[in-house]
């Protein structure tokens, strides 16, 4: 008497590399990944984040530089985090929509170096306001 199910295993959708790799349940590359992105104002900006090892606060020149290393990797997007000043951090967020903010910047300038590399933007506020809640009060 045998035990379990199932009595036979048939190997014939596994024999092939090609059906293998089609069968696979999930497979994460690359392709499955977000770097995440915090940028500064300055030249030649670079502070580290303790609490994300590996993880740097960048001016935008050198954001531009490590963006040719991602992509060159095969990562397909950033998320884009601004760190903005204290003195431009008011209650109604207005740097959050000044053209020529430290977010719209970046976004500009990674979009003309690095074209096919997606930027993916924070839309909560908390960067912007002075009383640090995501939204207006």
């Amino acid at each position: 008497m045998k035990s379990g199910y199932p009595y036979t295993r048939p190997r014939r959708m596994r024999r092939h590399d090609f059906s293998r790799r089609l069968m696979r349940e999930s497979q994460l590359s690359a392709n499955d990944l977000i770097y995440p992105v915090f940028v500064l104002e300055g030249e030649g900006q670079r502070e580290t984040i303790h609490s994300m090892p590996g993880v740097e606060r960048l001016s935008i020149d050198l954001l531009l530089e490590q963006a040719e290393t991602l992509v060159a990797l095969g990562i397909p997007a950033i998320a884009l985090f601004p760190v903005v000043g204290t003195e431009k951090k008011s209650d109604q967020a207005e740097e959050a929509y000044n053209p020529d903010g430290l977010a719209q910047r970046t976004v500009r300038a990674l979009k003309q170096a690095q074209p096919e590399l997606g930027v993916i933007t924070d839309v909560a506020l908390d960067p912007f306001t002075s009383h640090g809640q995501d939204g207006l009060l």
